[in-house]
C-alpha cells in the first residue's frame, strides 16, 4: 500500500502524458504482480480517458482484467473512450450480463457507433439485450445511412413547450437533466414534435420565473436534416461555434442533436482518412493500423504502388524510345529524376491545397476555372523561379549552355503542368463523386512522370537542334 501511496502523491505533479505513462507502467506492473487491489487504487483519481489508454497500452490479456477493476458506472463511461478493437475484444470476454450493464447504458450515439464495428451477428445478440427503449433508439439510428446526421446523432435532449413558464422549464431540466446529453440548449417544439425555437440554460436562470418560454426563445433556428453528410454538420457547427445542432427529419420534427464532442469525433476521424488516402489508401475506416496485421497491411498499400510501378513501366518505355538522342547527348539521362521529381512534389502541393479548400469550403467562392487557373500561375512561378536556378546548376555540372537551357525550360513547364494537374484532378474525381484524397495522387504522379518526360526529350530536340 505504500507504494500505492506514493503513486497517488506523485500524481498531482506531472503532466497529462506523464501522468497516462505512470498509469500504465505502474498497473501493468501490479497486475502482473497479482495485486489487484492496489491496481484498483492507482484507477480512482484518473480520469476516464487516461484509463482507457492505460488499459489499451496493456497487452491484450490483460484488457478485460484491467477493467474488471472499474465499478460499473466508471466502466460505463471509459468503455465509450476504448478504441474499437478493445471494445469489440471485451464485448467477447466479459460475461454476458456484464456486457448488457454496459451497452444498455451507453449513450444511444456511441452504441450506434460501436454496432457500426461489430460483426451483424454480435450486434443482433445485444440488440436483443438491451432493454425494449434502448433496443428502439439503437434500431433507429442505425436505420439512418452511415456518415448522416441521423447517424451520429444522439437521442438524449430535453425539448420544452413555448406555453411553459421558465419555472416549469427549470423543472423539467432538473428531472430529465440526468438522462440528457445536453441541457445548455433547450429546444422548443408545438403539438406536432415540429422544432420551432430554441433557448439557452443562460436566458432561463436570468429571465423571470413567470416568464413564457415562446417570449424568450430564438424562433430563428439553424438545424440539420437526418440525411446531412456527416463533414457538412461538423463544417456548421464549426462555422457557428454551437454547442450542439438540432436535427430533424422530412417532416421538420424534432428527433435528435449532433453535439460539440461528436463532431470531433468525425473531424479527427475524416482527417485520419484522408491523411491515409493521400499516402495511398494505407488504412480503411475504423481500423487501428498499428493494430492490424502486417500481410492485411501489405494487402491495402500494394494497389497504389502498384499503379505507379505501372507507371514507371510506361515512363521507362518512353525513354528507351528516346534512345536516338540519348545517344548523342548522354548527359540528358542525369536530370530526368530532378524534373519528375520536382514536378510530382510541385504537383502534390497544389491537390493539398485545393483537398483542404474543398474539405473547408475555402474555395467555394472561387470557380473551378479560377481556381485551376490561379494554380497555374503559382505554377508558372515557381517554375520561373527553380528552372533559373536548376539552368545554372546544370550548366555547372556538365558545361553545355544547351543542355542547362533545355533542363529549365523544361522544368517551367512542368512546373505549370504538375499545378494544373494537381489542382483539376480533384475537381475531377469530385464530379466522379470518387474521393479526390485517394485518387489525385496516384494520378499526378502518372501525369507528371509520362508527360513530363515527353516534354522534356521534345524541348531538348528543338533547344539541341538533333
Amino acid at each position: 500500500m505504500t507504494e500505492t501511496n506514493n503513486l497517488n502523491s506523485a500524481l498531482q505533479d506531472v503532466s497529462r502524458r506523464e501522468l497516462r505513462d505512470l498509469v500504465r507502467t505502474q498497473l501493468r506492473m501490479l497486475l502482473e504482480a497479482g495485486d489487484l487491489q492496489a491496481a484498483k487504487s492507482i484507477l480512482i483519481p484518473v480520469q476516464p480517458a487516461d484509463i482507457a489508454e492505460a488499459i489499451e497500452g496493456l497487452p491484450e490479456a490483460m484488457h478485460a482484467l484491467a477493467f474488471r477493476l472499474l465499478s460499473k458506472s466508471e466502466a460505463i463511461e471509459v468503455y465509450e473512450y476504448l478504441d474499437y478493437s478493445v471494445q469489440e475484444r471485451l464485448i467477447e470476454e466479459l460475461k454476458s450480463q456484464e456486457v448488457r450493464d454496459i451497452v444498455d447504458q451507453m449513450s444511444s450515439d456511441d452504441r450506434a457507433r460501436l454496432f457500426d464495428e461489430l460483426p451483424a451477428k454480435v450486434v443482433n445478440r445485444l440488440l436483443e439485450q438491451l432493454s425494449p427503449v434502448e433496443r428502439q433508439a439503437t434500431a433507429l439510428l442505425l436505420g439512418y445511412e452511415s456518415g448522416t446526421a441521423g447517424r451520429i446523432m444522439t437521442l438524449e435532449f430535453i425539448a420544452l413547450k413555448d406555453n411553459f413558464t421558465v419555472s416549469q422549464a427549470l423543472e423539467r431540466i432538473r428531472s430529465l437533466a440526468n438522462a440528457s446529453e445536453m441541457i445548455y440548449y433547450l429546444y422548443v417544439t408545438d403539438a406536432a414534435r415540429s422544432l420551432t425555437g430554441i433557448v439557452s440554460l443562460r436566458e432561463l436562470v436570468t429571465s423571470q420565473p413567470e416568464q413564457m418560454i415562446g417570449d424568450i426563445m430564438t424562433r430563428d433556428v439553424i438545424s440539420i436534416h437526418t440525411d446531412t453528410d456527416q463533414e457538412e454538420v461538423a463544417r456548421l457547427i464549426q462555422r457557428y461555434d454551437f454547442l450542439a445542432v438540432p436535427v430533424v427529419d422530412k417532416e421538420e420534427r424534432l428527433v435528435g442533436i449532433v453535439t460539440v464532442d461528436d463532431v470531433i469525433d468525425i473531424l479527427q476521424q475524416e482527417t485520419t482518412e484522408d491523411i491515409y488516402a493521400v499516402g495511398g489508401g494505407v488504412q480503411s475506416s475504423g481500423d487501428n493500423y498499428f493494430q492490424m496485421d502486417l500481410m492485411q497491411v501489405a494487402r491495402k498499400r500494394v494497389l497504389w504502388l502498384f499503379v505507379l510501378l505501372i507507371t514507371n513501366t510506361v515512363t521507362g518505355t518512353i525513354i528507351k524510345s528516346q534512345e536516338d538522342i540519348l545517344t548523342k547527348v548522354v548527359t540528358l539521362t542525369a536530370f530526368i529524376p530532378l524534373l519528375t521529381g520536382t514536378g510530382g512534389n510541385v504537383g502534390a502541393q497544389s491537390s493539398t491545397v485545393v483537398i483542404r479548400g474543398m474539405n473547408t469550403d475555402e474555395i467555394r467562392s472561387l470557380g473551378t476555372l479560377q481556381v485551376i487557373g490561379r494554380e497555374a500561375i503559382a505554377g508558372a512561378l515557381l517554375g520561373v523561379m527553380l528552372g533559373s536556378i536548376a539552368t545554372i546548376w546544370a550548366y555547372f555540372l556538365q558545361g553545355r549552355l544547351e543542355v542547362a537551357i533545355a533542363v529549365g525550360s523544361s522544368l517551367v513547364a512542368i512546373s505549370v503542368l504538375a499545378s494544373v494537374s494537381g489542382s483539376a484532378l480533384p475537381f475531377l474525381f469530385r464530379f466522379l463523386r470518387l474521393d479526390p484524397a485517394l485518387m489525385s495522387a496516384p494520378f499526378i504522379t502518372t501525369a507528371v512522370d509520362v508527360l513530363g518526360v515527353l516534354i522534356y526529350f521534345n524541348l531538348a530536340r528543338v533547344i539541341l537542334q538533333l
